[in-house]
This record gives C-alpha cells, structure tokens and sequence, in this order.
C-alpha cells in the first residue's frame, strides 16, 4: 500500500454516520470537556444507563430532517504528518422516509502531500436504518483519483432488546459477521448522544456498526459537554434558539487492544440532530469541517 493511501482516511473515517448518526484537536477535545463538568461528574465517571424506547422516539420527534453542506479544510498537521492540505465539500442529508431514517454522504476532498503529489477522493455513503433500530441497509462506493478504491454494500439486523445480531456484505464479497449484543446503529446511537444530552449525563460508550468498510463494530466512547447556544444561530432559523452541545467521541476498532483511538471527532451537536461543526483528529493532522449552508427537509406525517 502506498504511503498516499495510509495517510488518506478510509471511508469510515470520512463518514459522519458514526456522529450524527456522526460525527467530529486533542486539546480541545475530552480534557477540555472535562474541565467543564461538575466535580462529581468528574469523580464518578460511571456508565449512564442506556435509553430506552420512549426516551428515544421522544428525541426522535425533535430532529430535523435537513441537507447540509461543509467546507473542508486542513485544521492542524504534526512536523511527521504526510498530509499537507485537505480542502473540499461534504454534502449531508437526514431524511425521514417514515418507516425509517435515509441518510446521504457526498465527500468531493482533495489530499496535498509534503512531496508534493495530490490525490482527489470522492465518497458516496448512503444508508436506511428502521426507526425502531433493528435494522440497517448500506451502500459506500469511494474513488481515489477517478478510480474504485471501496465499494461495500450490505445490510445488517439486531435480536430483540439487547440481543446480539449480524450483518451480510454483498460487496466487496460475499459474507457474514456477528454483532454483538447491544450494539447500535448510526442513527439510533446519534439519537442515544442527544437523549444523554438532554438528560445531562456526560459519559456513555457503546458498540456501533455502521457499514463503512467490511471491519465490523467499533467501541465508540462518547463525552458531552455543558449545553450551550449555537455558534452560527444568525445563519439559518434551524440554528436559533435550540440547545447545542460540545461532544467528543474516540473510536476504538473491536478487534484491537490498543488503548489509543483509531481516530476522534469532535463536534458541536444541536437538539434538532443539525451538526454545527465538526473536527476529525487522525492523529498525525485533524481536518476541519464548517457548515456553509443548510436546509430543511419535509417530516414524513407518518
């Protein structure tokens, strides 16, 4: 594998499923949230307990489904860092298709490296989870320089409750992989943030598949901040007068030991499900995401 593709961030690394349903520096992340808790929120860090349906469909009746587009850019790099500038667009829709939730992820990104080279990547990240969250459909089609680079389509389904469940790849081959027991799916987890959110809880962690690639489960670990005002309210009426929320989420592969995230994200989180911001930390450079404009887009009425 090249040096150009290990510093280029997979499609799981790229998608916001995983933050608002995503989502996205070290310094400003986990510690400074930290600092922003009350004392006995910080000397008992204890795992809040988990949602359940009512709280759940009741947040759920808050969301806004909308289309948002980001500019991306290269926030920071380390002296080691390969990548020496990232600038493109992402496109991000969260409809509401009644029985269940579609989302869309469009990334135009183009990749500057210290030789040099550039490399343009483009991503198509589609996917309809059911409202009740048991089940899930996925599509991921990536093109490095004009080329297929990932193309990974497949569905997966949860037991009942807390009950383990699967999910079956038709691409990039044909197979099947276990999901253990409580796992999530992008939206309802993204639901799970808000519902801990608004019941100020700071600290929860679970299990959460997404389809971006054929790895499997990641151990998502999720800190919250006070709640706050958005930043942007004078761009659009979906920003004013809503709670918004400092999140940080670290993102641990499932068949990894190590204590070190594969990557963080951070991002400014409002009630209606609308991600102001966000940062995706790779370690060696953190990319900055802004949104520049947004609309709303019709509930169901089911």
């Amino acid at each position: 594998m090249s040096d150009r593709h290990t510093a280029t961030p997979s499609a799981r690394h790229t998608t916001m499923g995983m933050t608002v349903g995503a989502a996205f520096s070290v310094t400003l992340g986990a510690l400074a949230l930290l600092a922003s808790l009350p004392a006995a929120a910080q000397a008992a860090p204890v795992a809040a307990p988990q949602p359940g349906a009512a709280a759940v469909s009741a947040v759920a009746a808050d969301i806004q489904p909308h289309r948002a587009i980001y500019r991306m850019s290269l926030l920071s790099a380390r002296n080691s860092s390969k990548v020496s500038d990232v600038r493109g667009r992402m496109m991000f829709e969260w409809a509401d298709a009644c029985d269940g939730w579609t989302t869309e992820q469009r990334f135009q990104l183009r990749f500057a490296y210290s030789e040099g080279d550039e490399m343009a990547m483009n991503t198509n990240y589609t996917t309809w989870e059911a409202k009740d969250g048991r089940r899930y459909r996925f599509n991921v089609r990536k093109l490095i320089n004009g080329e297929v680079d990932d193309d990974v389509r497949g569905e997966a389904n949860l037991g009942a409750g807390e009950g383990a469940g699967s999910a079956q790849f038709t691409k990039p081959e044909p197979q099947e992989m276990p999901l253990p027991a409580a796992t999530m799916f992008p939206t309802a987890h993204t639901l799970a943030i808000l519902d801990h959110a608004l019941r100020g809880e700071h600290f929860f962690s679970r299990t959460v598949f997404d389809g971006a690639d054929a790895e499997g489960a990641t151990e998502v670990s999720t800190v919250i901040g006070q709640a706050g005002a958005p930043k942007e309210s004078g761009k659009n009426a979906l920003l004013r007068d809503i709670k918004a929320w400092p999140v940080r989420m670290a993102f641990f592969p499932t068949h990894s030991d190590s204590a070190q995230p594969e990557y963080e994200m951070s991002l400014r989180l409002l009630q209606n499900g609308i991600a102001e911001s966000m940062q995706i930390d790779y370690g060696d450079f953190t990319v900055n995401a802004i949104l520049d404009t947004i609309e709303a887009l019709p509930k169901s009425g089911c």
